[in-house]
């Protein structure tokens, strides 16, 4: 399994961006994704999923803020990231694995190299 992050970058705070991650070497219909992020300093954490059937869930601290959703055409699932704030800096790492447990808490072996986002105040 290869992940790879797109579309981080600055931005000020308010504004938007979109991440991709695209997949490769897997059947990505049978996956579940997941967003992670980790700030400096901090240990990673969950951001949000997305099940096999399109099911999502979302942190609370980006829930009406962050859209995850999946492209199975592209093998690509995506991240758009609405009213970003200063504290939403962080490398965003994208997990698949077919348990969805697994992408929850993280202990997925998939993961991408990661994609820096800073928000500016």
């Amino acid at each position: 399994v290869q992940l790879v992050e797109s579309g981080g970058g600055l931005v000020q705070a308010g504004g938007s961006l979109r991440l991709s991650c695209a997949a490769s070497g897997l059947t990505f219909s049978t996956y579940a994704m997941g967003w992670f992020r980790q700030a400096p300093g901090k240990e990673r954490e969950f951001v949000a999923y997305i099940s096999r059937s399109g099911g999502t869930y979302y942190a609370d601290a980006v829930k009406g803020r962050f859209t995850i959703s999946r492209d199975n055409a592209k093998n690509t699932v995506y991240l758009q990231m609405s009213s970003l704030k200063p504290e939403d800096t962080a490398v965003y790492y994208c997990a698949a694995d077919q348990n969805l447990r697994a992408v929850v808490a993280g202990t997925t072996g998939s993961w991408g190299p990661g994609t820096q986002v800073t928000v500016s105040s």
